[in-house]
């Protein structure tokens, strides 16, 4: 699509076009280097737009980025809660036995989490960079999606697990504030994680995501679950 394309557009459908171009592109940027690499100019670059013309859309760069998040949780909400149901009907481990039970749970939440670099990546930006050059709308609009997702996902994870939903809500806190920390401590694909590999020495260094987040979400939900299933005292 060229600059002069974007130029004719005129349309609602033409504008939602637009957008999601630039949002598309953004991602492609993304996940072929990281966020913090990528900038305005280069997400105009790479739809075929000049900057000025980009900014148009998106009030900033943090914008498509914030954006990209939002539908990121929009996403993940939908995939994991899936996977927690097929776990729930194969598993019938109930609501008993959360020594081993709790650990299948938060390996399905960390596995769902791990396999979305992208979305890893845009959890550590969202608090620290994009919610910080954007409007306060839309700052509300960000975090009335991912607030809603954490509300699907806690809600999910009560109907398999003895949680109550504030607990629910603090595992599904944990895993994605835990998941945005991880993921750039782990620096996948980088010199950085390269070297790390290289080095024996600094073999501490190296963050395995998906084990490690498991291991957290395991213990923090059986610790719940083993509380609210033990018998009050007599």
């Amino acid at each position: 699509m060229t600059e002069l394309d974007f130029e004719r557009a005129r349309t609602p459908a033409a504008k939602q076009a637009r957008q999601e171009a630039i949002l598309a592109a953004a991602a492609r940027l993304a996940a072929a280097a990281s966020v913090r690499e990528v900038t305005a100019s280069a997400v105009a670059d790479e739809v075929g737009m000049h900057k000025s013309a980009m900014l148009r859309y998106f009030e900033t760069r943090e914008d498509i980025f914030l954006q990209l998040a939002a539908d990121g949780w929009g996403e993940w909400s939908a995939a994991v809660r899936a996977d927690l149901d097929a776990l729930a009907a194969g598993s019938g481990f109930g609501h008993q036995a959360w020594d081993r039970a709790g650990y299948e749970v938060a390996a399905v939440v960390a596995h769902s989490l791990v396999t979305r670099p992208l979305f890893c990546d845009l959890l550590a930006h969202t608090p620290l960079n994009l919610e910080r050059n954007v409007s306060m709308a839309k700052v509300k609009a960000f975090k009335t999606r991912a607030l809603a997702a954490v509300a699907e996902v806690g809600a999910a994870l009560c109907t398999v697990t003895p949680l109550r939903l504030d607990q629910a809500r603090a595992v599904v806190a944990t895993a994605t504030s835990m998941a945005g920390a991880m993921w750039q401590m782990a620096a996948p694909g980088t010199a950085l994680r390269a070297f790390y590999e290289a080095e024996p020495e600094l073999a501490h260094a190296r963050v395995d995501v998906e084990p490690g987040l498991t291991d957290i979400l395991g213990a923090l939900i059986t610790g719940y679950a083993v509380g609210t299933t033990r018998p009050e005292p007599k």
